[in-house]
């Protein structure tokens, strides 16, 4: 099924002609396109084992784990399901930079890494920042080699914060956000708070 929206369809054959004016540019945009969520799933493991406490680390590594089951292995597969939508080189008849298969919303890269993105944020802003910015780096690239159009990038972010407000929720509603991470980490992995200091 192809169905997209002209403005959609024009944002991306902006992004998509600069494929090919370049050997540099388009070796960056594979390099970000295909490579760079590797790094990102290794730094987020890295993450989440540099916690001091082994509660601390499992904690991190659940909320990450579930945002990424939720957003990547539940909703976007659901609506892949529901509401296939033909990749751009697919629907416009054109060999993209990498290979790649599947319905094209949302984008499953995007909604798998603004998961991780967000919930990294929750635990530590600086990290979170990092995250989000090259996660969009990796979306942006995605439509510079021809594997999306800028609504599945855009949908894949809504589907990662849908899915952090989710893990949120069932983990402990209001304790991630901008909780420090030993304080979320212990929260999530169920150990004691220490008992008020009485004054």
């Amino acid at each position: 099924m192809f169905t997209t929206f002209p403005l959609d369809i024009a944002v991306f054959n902006a992004i998509h002609g600069l494929a090919g004016l370049t050997p540099l540019l388009d070796a960056l945009g594979i390099f970000l396109a295909l490579y760079l969520p590797y790094l990102l799933g290794l730094a987020a493991l890295a993450f989440a084992f540099k916690q001091k406490t082994a509660k601390e680390k499992w904690g991190v590594f659940l909320a990450l784990a579930l945002a990424v089951l939720v957003s990547r292995g539940i909703i976007t597969e659901a609506i892949h399901f529901l509401y296939p939508i033909a990749r751009p080189f697919v629907a416009l008849g054109f060999t993209p930079l990498i290979g790649e298969s599947g319905a094209s919303f949302p984008s499953g890269h995007a909604a798998f890494f603004f998961a991780l993105s967000f919930m990294l944020f929750a635990f530590d802003r600086k990290w979170g920042t990092w995250f989000l910015a090259l996660a969009f780096a990796n979306g942006l690239a995605r439509v510079f080699v021809g594997v999306h159009y800028p609504m599945d990038i855009l949908g894949g972010i809504v589907v990662g914060f849908i899915s952090y407000l989710i893990v949120q929720y069932l983990l402990k509603p209001g304790r991630l956000r901008a909780a420090p991470v030993s304080q979320a980490a212990q929260d999530i992995s169920g150990e004691n708070a220490a008992p008020d200091q009485v004054a």
